[in-house]
């Protein structure tokens, strides 16, 4: 943890949807003129989309039926600790990008599903955010979830978070419900051993539940929508958090536990923007001291 440089890290698992929470720190640091350098959890893969292709096919090969990128040996634990220290250090450190799609790959002239060079993260930025798969992990040899100055975990219930990644995985990239069903499957382990245990690390965590019957994912014809789900907060530590403010400002919210807030899912965004908002401030005030000092 750093009071000059800051780190922010949201963590969960494939189709989670961390992408929502990263928007909505988007607009935070927009309306805040805050510059953040962004980091992306997929760069921190080991293996490009190729290289990940044929080592999966070795490892089936091989006996191994749960290879997957959830996993300690398809990740660059080391290389992501060995960032967030220098960053939280030296407001610096080692990063690149994983190029997705023709379109993110393109200003590179480099394929789809390929890595950039590694290069410095450009000095001057007022904090580091990450977003992937790893924010919180703990192992014998790393420890990434010390360094984050703030961490929050996405966790959508077990079959709902199906649902999303079924959804995603055959609208957008054209896979077969059986492709989709052998991934969930494979990453199951992992899932449990890497993925899991994060949030008890976590210092806020979001887990959408919906409202509607999802006793089977693998036959749903839509995601549930955000007005069909609720959404429960949950605080590591609610000290200096005022719920009846949020109460008030979020309608049909209530209180599960004393460290909890169950708002409903049409207003998650309205929750995140109340609840960080003040995170950022207080981290902003405190780094401009930290440097004035």
């Amino acid at each position: 943890m750093s009071e000059r440089h800051p780190i922010i890290a949201i963590t969960g698992s494939s189709g989670a949807g961390t992408t929502s929470v990263t928007r909505t720190f988007d607009n935070i640091f927009r309306r805040e003129n805050v510059n953040a350098a962004v980091i992306e959890g997929d760069s921190f893969h080991r293996y490009d989309r190729k290289e990940m292709k044929v080592k999966a096919a070795e490892a089936e090969k091989a006996g191994n039926k749960n290879f997957s990128h959830f996993g300690m040996e398809n990740n660059l634990f080391s290389e992501l600790e060995t960032l967030f220290r220098d960053y939280a250090a030296t407001g610096t450190g080692k990063r690149r990008k994983y190029l997705h799609d023709l379109e993110e790959a393109a200003p590179y002239q480099q394929e789809p599903g390929t890595f950039t060079p590694w290069e410095d993260v450009p000095s001057g930025t007022d904090l580091l955010f990450y977003e992937g798969l790893h924010g919180a992990v703990v192992t014998p040899e790393v420890n990434i979830a010390q360094h984050p100055d703030l961490l929050i975990g996405v966790v959508p219930v077990i079959n709902l978070e199906w649902i999303q990644k079924l959804y995603r995985d055959k609208k957008q990239r054209g896979y077969s419900t059986e492709a989709v069903t052998d991934t969930i499957l494979r990453r199951m382990p992992d899932y449990v051993n890497y993925i899991c245990p994060q949030f008890v690390h976590t210092h806020v965590n979001f887990q959408r539940v919906p409202m509607v019957d999802t006793s089977n994912p693998f036959i749903a014809r839509d995601i549930p929508s955000a007005d069909e789900s609720m959404v429960v907060i949950r605080f590591a530590n609610p000290k200096g958090i005022d719920f009846q403010y949020l109460r008030n400002m979020i309608n049909d919210s209530f209180m599960s536990r004393a460290n909890t807030i169950v708002v409903p899912g049409g207003k998650m965004e309205l929750a995140m923007q109340l609840i960080f908002t003040p995170f950022v401030w207080r981290m902003m005030e405190r780094r401009k001291r930290a440097l004035a000092g």
